[in-house]
């Protein structure tokens, strides 16, 4: 069961304090801040394969992209029990208006991939994005072969709307990936007010 009202100011391991912005029974989720930089690192070079930074200059341009929800937000999977970060998902590319929409990014940390708490973490951001940043839409791109990610939307009730070549460059060349969307409506949050954004005609 997701916690959603369930917001409390804990401490990080630099000391700096910060908020959760929901709880699962495993995992809770907040905002990434500078205080992460050391430990964001650790993970990314235990870690294989994942375009993430892995120098403090280019996790300081990262955290640069991330404005609280406005175009990007960039969130942290921790362990209830100790503070960990077990994974990452930013929300990217947020497009208000009519479109009101954002797309995915998202990965797990050794040695915490395939235990679940990327699930858990998911559904923590899903509802984030549908209740506070009051979003539409969200989507995710997913190269064919990523079968643990193809999984991972599946079980949240992503659809899948097809194929797109050449769509995202990675490691320097246009790659194909699937296009993967979920609606609101679909994962069963509508708020009662839509953003300010969203024109009334």
């Amino acid at each position: 069961m997701i916690e959603n009202s369930e917001i409390e100011e804990t401490k990080q391991t630099a000391g700096a304090p910060h908020v959760d912005l929901g709880r699962s029974p495993r995992v809770a989720l907040r905002r990434i801040t500078s205080y992460d930089q050391d430990e964001f690192l650790e993970r990314v070079r235990a870690s294989v394969n994942l375009n993430l930074p892995a120098t403090p200059e280019a996790f300081q341009a990262f955290l640069s992209r991330f404005d609280e929800g406005r175009s990007a937000e960039g969130l942290l999977v921790c362990l209830r029990d100790t503070g960990v970060i077990a994974g990452n998902v930013n929300i990217n590319s947020i497009i208000r208006g009519r479109f009101q929409n954002g797309s995915l990014g998202y990965a797990a940390f050794a040695p915490y991939a395939g235990h679940g708490y990327m699930s858990e973490g998911l559904g923590l951001v899903l509802r984030h994005a549908f209740e506070e940043l009051r979003l539409h839409r969200l989507e995710a791109q997913i190269r064919p072969d990523n079968q643990a990610s193809i999984k991972l939307v599946q079980r949240h009730g992503f659809r899948y709307e097809g194929y797109s070549p050449d769509l995202l460059f990675i490691d320097g060349t246009g790659q194909g990936h699937g296009r993967w969307a979920l609606t609101n409506d679909m994962f069963g949050i509508v708020p009662d007010a839509p953003h300010h954004t969203l024109p009334n005609h």
